[in-house]
């Protein structure tokens, strides 16, 4: 038999009480709100349900305890969605935590289970 490549997937999700309140999804949906200053538009590139998208980020922002996006209403200047400065701040501190947990766990992944 051959032997295969073992390889190692990290997610990492951050719960409130018994509440999952923030994870790999949320982050790429607020980068992408950021990127694209919308949350609709967010929601579609990523073929996510904006009222799915509500839920997610209402679940975040009770369980976080402040607002990830404040956003305006349309109208003849067009709504749009941007981070709050505490989404902003939480969304890279839980990107610097996710670099820094899977760049250690490669590492003793690798020395336990070899390469």
């Amino acid at each position: 038999m051959d032997a295969k490549q073992l390889r190692l997937a990290l997610t990492l999700r951050i719960f409130s009480d018994e509440e999952k309140c923030f994870g790999p999804g949320l982050a790429l949906l607020l980068e992408r709100v950021d990127q694209l200053q919308s949350l609709r538009q967010a929601t579609l590139s990523m073929e996510m349900a904006y009222s799915k998208a509500w839920r997610v980020l209402k679940a975040a922002e009770r369980g976080l305890g402040f607002p990830l996006l404040e956003s305006t209403t349309g109208g003849k200047g067009g709504g749009g969605a941007t981070l709050t400065p505490e989404g902003r701040r939480f969304l890279q501190s839980y990107r610097r935590f996710e670099q820094a947990v899977r760049d250690y766990a490669d590492e003793v992944f690798l020395e336990i289970m070899g390469g």
